[in-house]
């Protein structure tokens, strides 16, 4: 199957056309690619961590395992592509460059200040992640036109992860102080 987009004002996210082995998207979703692979192989990569932690003794192997999984995985996921659905119009390339680098780079820091047992990596990751949410809340609030339960899940996630990560970082400097 061919994935292709299309600016056409018939294609809305309710009237996506499969023509033939061509899966025709509306262009705004495109912006939610990049979200959708990245988040999809973090979720990949969670799994193989987990598979692999107990028979090998890595002992934080659970942990990395929930945060690729949920965080960079179901959450970048959830907001990336979220984003796309709720967007009147697409995303800048700028913009969605900007959440995608601060999103993973977080993510990428996070977890390795947790494992080298550096909350300054750790804590960099966090602002790097809340920054990511600031970028998506004001690209959905200036640029979004969906509303109702769909807008209320996306600012749902936004928050639970916003509100999250003062925690995480919390936990973090007490563990390794």
């Amino acid at each position: 199957m061919t994935l292709s987009t299309t600016a056409s004002s018939d294609a809305s996210p309710d009237s996506d056309q499969a023509t033939g082995d061509v899966l025709v998207l509306p262009v705004a979703w495109r912006s939610g690619l990049p979200f959708a692979w990245l988040g999809s192989a973090s979720i990949l990569a969670g799994g193989v961590v987990a598979a692999v932690s107990r028979p090998t003794g890595f002992e934080q192997g659970p942990w990395v395992a929930a945060f690729l999984v949920l965080v960079a995985g179901v959450a970048q996921l959830s907001l990336g592509v979220g984003q796309a659905a709720m967007a009147s119009a697409s995303p800048t390339p700028l913009v969605v460059i900007a959440e995608l680098a601060l999103w993973n780079l977080g993510c990428v820091l996070t977890i390795v200040g947790t494992l080298a047992a550096a909350p300054v990596l750790t804590t960099i990751g966090g602002v790097a992640v809340i920054a990511a949410l600031v970028v998506f809340l004001w690209s959905v609030l200036t640029n979004g036109s969906a509303g109702g339960w769909l807008r209320i899940g996306y600012l749902t996630v936004l928050w639970f992860v916003l509100a999250s990560t003062p925690v995480g970082l919390l936990l973090a400097w007490l563990r390794h102080s």
